[in-house]
């Protein structure tokens, strides 16, 4: 541990952090989170779609889940597979493994030219917006798993 009255550190901004460097924050906060809530139940979750034939990763969702959260990261299909129910399938597929994982609320945020209607359909909620320039906003969703 470190003596707070001591404490200094270099401080280094950059875009393109060692995986090992990522490690020790993440592996910190989950130490932190642990000693604080008693529960060490982070996850990560994706949910993939493949070409059939080749069975390579063409889009899909990714995310984690913990403390009772499903947190939704990136979701990506390709603009042909869109429409067809294959984008709410997969969410609906990541949301019933988060309630398997004990899940209750499934947070996630878009941009607004992204997919919050796409969100709205699949029976998640807007619950705060922050314009973000150039036109755009963040738009912050969450949805009750427990229905």
């Amino acid at each position: 541990m470190i003596d707070q009255t001591q404490a200094t550190a270099a401080i280094f901004v950059t875009d393109s952090p060692a995986p090992q460097d990522v490690a020790v924050i993440s592996d910190g906060l989950d130490e932190f989170n642990l000693l604080k809530a008693g529960i060490n139940d982070r996850r990560d979750l994706a949910v993939l779609a493949r070409d059939p034939d080749t069975q390579e990763v063409i889009g899909g969702l990714t995310g984690r889940t913990s403390l009772g959260l499903l947190f939704v990261d990136l979701f990506y299909l390709p603009p042909g597979l869109r429409g067809a129910g294959l984008g709410s399938e997969i969410l609906r597929q990541a949301e019933e493994e988060a309630r398997r994982r004990g899940c209750q609320t499934g947070v996630v945020y878009t941009i607004s030219f992204q997919a919050p209607e796409f969100y709205e359909r699949n029976g998640w909620q807007r619950f705060g917006e922050i314009p973000s320039g150039q036109g755009t906003s963040r738009v912050f969703m969450t949805k009750n798993l427990m229905r």
